[in-house]
């Protein structure tokens, strides 16, 4: 599997590391802008631009991750759905297969979730 072939698979965790990077890059860049003035009103900027935006982008980058994860168990409890209802078409076919010797002409009872319902 190559690179671009793992990143279209993975785009949601791709997503969320680089929101998680930027967030960083932007926290970085806010704290050296306010270290470096002494007044508070020559920090706000720096305030409003790199620590809000490395707040939103770090909860961006959480929130994609977390998405990627819910697919991931999603996946898996498909995965298993599938394997038991496999597993019980093929325990139910040897019974549904014999022959049915008697002369009754009545249909065959409905297996499943139907099974005890009347039919109207």
């Amino acid at each position: 599997m190559g690179f671009v072939t793992w990143v279209r698979l993975q785009w949601d965790r791709v997503g969320a590391w680089v929101c998680i990077v930027a967030a960083v890059v932007a926290l970085i860049l806010g704290y050296v802008g306010v270290s470096g003035t002494a007044y508070t009103s020559e920090q706000l900027p720096y305030i409003v631009s790199g620590g809000l935006t490395g707040i939103f982008l770090l909860g961006l980058g959480g929130m994609l991750w977390l998405s990627a994860d819910l697919r991931d168990e999603w996946r898996k409890l498909d995965d298993l759905d599938r394997t038991l209802m496999t597993h019980s078409l093929a325990a139910a076919a040897p019974e549904d297969s014999r022959v049915d010797s008697s002369d009754d002409p009545s249909p065959p009872t409905p297996r499943g979730r139907t099974a005890g319902r009347r039919q109207a």
